[in-house]
C-alpha cells in the first residue's frame, strides 16, 4: 500500500561519489515498510536510484504503471465471475442526527476470478473505496446507473485515508491489485442514489441497505441491495426527534432490506389484483412480531398507523420507493433495480 509523499519526505539520502553500492537492509526496510513490495523488488529498485529511498520510490511507481499495463493485457481474456458487492453511504436521510436530509450513496460490483481473492482483505478495501468514489461523483438522481468507463478514469477516493495518492485513479488502483493477486480484476457495473435536501418538514426521504455473505465489511457481500423508503406526515419532523421512533424504524428498514434480498423480489408493486410474490408488497412479511406472515404492503399501512405517521384525516404514511439488488456474477440483464 502506497503512503503519502509527506510519510516518507524526511528520509536521508544515501549515495557514495565511488557508485552504487549494494542496498543496505536498512533501506529495504524502510522502502518495504511505505510499499510493502518484496525485497527483490526492493533491491531492484534502489540500485536502480543509486540508493536514494526517494528516487526509489518513485522508480517503483512506474515500475508498478507499467507491470500493471502488462498484467491486465496478460489477463484481460480471462474470466472473473466472483468478487463483491460494495454499499457506500454517505448520507441516509432524515434521522435525529442527520445534518441535512439529503440522500447520497453508491453500490458497485468488482468482479475476480477465485472466491479466494474475493475474501482477500486488499481486494475489499479496494471495492470500498471503489464505492466510496462513485458516491462522492454521483449527480443528482435516484438510482442512476454510473458509466464504469468515466469511474475508472475518475480519482479514487479513500473510505478511510484522509490523504489518498492524489495520482491514482479508479483504473490505475485496479492494474496495481492485479499485479499483487496475479488475477484478473474488473469494475462491472456502478450505481448511484442522490436525493436533494427535501425542503417539505412534512416529507422525507431513508435508505435501505443489506448486503448478504458478508466476510470482513458488513457493507459488502455476494448479494447487495439498496433501497430507498419514503415517508409523509403533518408530524414527521417531531417523529424523527423521537429516539423510540426512529430505533422502530431502523429494526423496520433492516427487515426490508433483508426481506428483498432473501426472497426472490423483482419489484415494489405487482399489477392490480395479481398474486406475484416477486413483488415485495405480495411477500409475507418474514421477521418476528404481531405483523409477520402478513403481506409485506399491509406491514407498512399498519406500522405507520401504529407510530403515528397518518393522522387522523388519513394523510401520511411510508413506502418503498425504489431498490436494487444485485448478485455477483449474475447477467446484468437479470439484475433488478425498481
Amino acid at each position: 500500500m502506497w503512503r503519502s509523499r509527506a510519510a516518507f519526505s524526511s528520509l536521508r539520502r544515501y549515495s557514495t561519489a565511488g557508485g552504487p553500492e549494494k542496498p543496505s537492509l536498512k533501506f529495504v526496510a524502510e522502502l518495504r515498510k511505505l510499499t510493502e513490495v518484496s525485497i527483490v523488488k526492493a533491491r531492484e529498485a534502489l540500485g536502480a536510484s543509486n540508493n536514494n529511498v526517494n528516487d526509489a520510490l518513485e522508480w517503483l511507481k512506474q515500475d508498478l504503471v507499467a507491470s500493471g499495463a502488462k498484467k491486465a493485457e496478460k489477463l484481460q481474456d480471462r474470466s472473473a465471475n466472483e468478487g463483491l458487492v460494495s454499499v457506500a453511504i454517505l448520507s441516509a436521510g432524515n434521522g435525529p442526527h442527520a445534518a441535512n436530509n439529503s440522500v447520497r450513496a453508491a453500490m458497485i460490483e468488482l468482479n475476480c476470478e477465485t472466491d479466494f481473492v474475493g475474501r482477500n482483505e486488499l481486494f475489499g478495501k479496494l471495492a470500498a473505496d471503489i464505492a466510496h468514489t462513485a458516491a462522492f461523483m454521483s449527480d443528482p438522481a435516484d438510482f442512476q446507473s454510473c458509466s464504469v468507463d468515466v469511474l475508472n478514469d475518475t480519482p479514487l477516493l479513500s473510505a478511510v485515508d484522509p490523504n489518498p495518492d492524489p495520482t491514482a485513479t479508479v483504473g490505475r488502483a485496479i492494474q496495481d491489485i492485479m499485479t499483487k493477486v496475479g488475477e484478473k480484476v474488473a469494475l462491472r457495473r456502478a450505481l448511484t442514489v442522490f436525493h436533494e435536501p427535501t425542503r417539505s418538514p412534512e416529507l422525507g426521504h431513508r435508505l435501505i441497505s443489506y448486503l448478504h455473505g458478508s466476510i470482513n465489511n458488513p457493507h459488502q457481500g455476494r448479494i447487495g441491495v439498496l433501497g430507498l423508503l419514503a415517508l409523509s406526515s403533518p408530524k414527521l419532523r417531531d417523529l424523527f426527534a423521537s429516539t423510540e421512533f426512529c430505533d422502530d424504524l431502523e429494526r423496520l428498514e433492516r427487515s426490508l432490506a433483508r426481506q428483498i434480498t432473501g426472497f426472490e423480489t423483482h419489484s415494489v408493486r405487482a399489477p392490480a389484483d395479481s398474486k406475484d410474490e416477486t413483488a415485495l408488497y405480495n411477500q409475507p412479511f418474514m421477521f418476528p412480531g404481531d405483523l409477520s406472515g402478513q403481506p409485506v404492503g399491509e406491514v407498512l399501512t399498519a406500522w405507520a398507523r401504529e407510530r403515528g405517521l397518518v393522522d387522523a384525516s388519513g394523510e401520511g404514511g411510508l413506502q418503498v420507493a425504489r431498490f436494487a439488488k444485485w448478485t455477483v456474477g449474475e447477467s446484468l440483464e437479470s439484475e433488478t433495480v425498481s
